[in-house]
């Protein structure tokens, strides 16, 4: 059973698949405890901070379309049409018992998904998170528009939908954590650093929008007990094998899968860029690469692995011996002590929880680019550690050219696999000047294309 820091006796229970039950070494899913007191959440499931919907007849996403007279509608929450039927609690108030394959259990799977990765947050910020559209809304909607080939945060929702394979299968995006955790990541950044298009900002900003909704996405994962347990178990520790932390991504229209364990550099962007899923992992790559090592000095401190396996594991990294060399020196270890490796784990999970968290609350969007995000990492590393683990984010983000060189311009205008600036961001206040010749090039585009 999973839970964010300690069981939450008076929470609601939920059941959550770590990763897409479509995925290898998917196993059933796994009870979770939310904040919310058992009770308190309603039918949909909904509470004082989000609720979910399953409409009916919804056709397009929330945006901007072509209104009559050759004016532009805003198309915004909240959804006022027909629905279909709510899950409901059990007598006690718990959201465990839904049937896996119905609408309901999705719903509920939605809503935990979201709510859970809202408590481990939260414990990182040590403070409630708002919602950038508080002054408009007071709740995140959550609703299904099943067929839209992908999952989508907004101004006051989320919007998940399914994609169908090339076998055919169809995968679901209410029954995939990474997803709905990634898509909450975005609301943070949005609240904590700000919104596109308000101001002018570095091209660095929208990889790292992405980045940093994918650290959430990581982070989370490790809260789950199957996904630590199993993850150790797979790797013994050594996290640069292929694994479930380092192998993540949404499923879209161009069936991206990101790997957090990645060779990009700056150098690979100087030229230019077009997707920032692309150019976020650079940062990914760097952030997770930290983790890595501090995993590895938690290890060592610890007396689980060897001075002489971790400087190996240094300076074959990236060499195609790698894992035939590496791998039997981490089963021995593991296998000799498995609960301390855990241990050394949710440590450096905890230590990169609490370090993004500082990290968001410092930066400011105005001046945001992956240099700043370095230099903020070694400010938040002083502050936590005493700069403990300084040469460790000064040699993974220099050796990614990071603080060393910048990229290059965006090379094309965001399409609608943009998550970072898109005509979903858009305040309501946005579509008095949506006929405006200042109206940003990509939606004046997309409306044409709708026209």
């Amino acid at each position: 059973m999973a839970y964010v820091e300690t069981e939450h006796t008076g929470g609601t229970r939920f059941r959550l698949f770590p990763q897409l039950p479509t995925l290898d070494q998917q196993q059933a899913p796994e009870t979770v405890w939310v904040s919310s007191p058992a009770g308190s959440v309603m039918p949909g499931p909904s509470d004082h901070r989000m609720y979910v919907i399953d409409p009916v007849g919804k056709e397009r996403p929330y945006g901007f379309y072509p209104g009559p007279g050759g004016s532009t509608f805003h198309y915004r929450p909240p959804w006022q049409g027909p629905l279909l039927p709510h899950a409901h609690p059990d007598p006690d108030g718990h959201f465990d018992h839904l049937a896996i394959g119905t609408y309901e259990f999705e719903q509920a799977h939605a809503f935990g998904a979201i709510r859970f990765t809202m408590d481990i947050w939260e414990r990182y910020f040590e403070r409630q998170l708002e919602f950038h559209f508080r002054d408009h809304y007071d709740r995140l909607e959550i609703l299904f528009l099943r067929g839209l080939d992908n999952a989508f945060a907004g101004f006051g929702s989320i919007e998940i939908g399914s994609y169908t394979l090339d076998t055919g299968e169809l995968v679901e995006f209410g029954l995939s954590f990474d997803i709905l955790s990634h898509e909450f990541g975005h609301l943070i950044i949005y609240n904590e650093i700000g919104l596109p298009g308000k101001v002018e900002v570095d091209a660095e900003y929208f990889g790292f929008h992405e980045s940093a909704a994918d650290m959430v996405a990581l982070i989370s994962l490790l809260h789950f007990d199957s996904a630590l347990v199993g993850l150790l178990e797979a790797t013994s520790g050594n996290l640069y094998c292929f694994n479930r932390l380092n192998r993540f991504g949404e499923v879209s229209n161009n069936g991206q899968l990101r790997s957090a364990s990645n060779a990009f550099t700056l150098y690979d962007f100087a030229d230019g860029w077009v997707y920032e899923h692309n150019l976020s992992q650079v940062l990914t790559g760097a952030l997770f690469d930290i983790w890595v090592d501090i995993f590895h000095e938690n290890l060592l401190q610890a007396g689980l692995i060897s001075a002489d396996l971790e400087d190996l594991s240094d300076r074959l990294e990236g060499d195609p011996a790698y894992q035939q060399v590496i791998q039997p020196m981490f089963d021995a270890a593991y296998a000799a002590n498995p609960g301390p490796f855990a241990d050394a784990l949710i440590a450096s999970r905890d230590y990169m929880g609490f370090a993004m968290a500082g990290v968001w609350d410092r930066l400011s969007i105005e001046t945001l680019d992956y240099a700043d995000v370095y230099d903020t990492f070694l400010e938040v590393d002083a502050a936590m550690t005493g700069g403990r683990y300084h040469r460790i984010i000064h040699l993974n983000m220099e050796r990614r050219g990071i603080g060393v060189i910048r990229a290059g311009p965006r090379l094309a205008p965001p399409d609608d696999s943009s998550h970072a600036f898109s005509d979903r961001t858009a305040v309501p206040e946005d579509a008095r000047t949506c006929c405006s010749r200042r109206l940003p090039y990509a939606l004046r585009r997309q409306i044409a294309q709708t026209s």
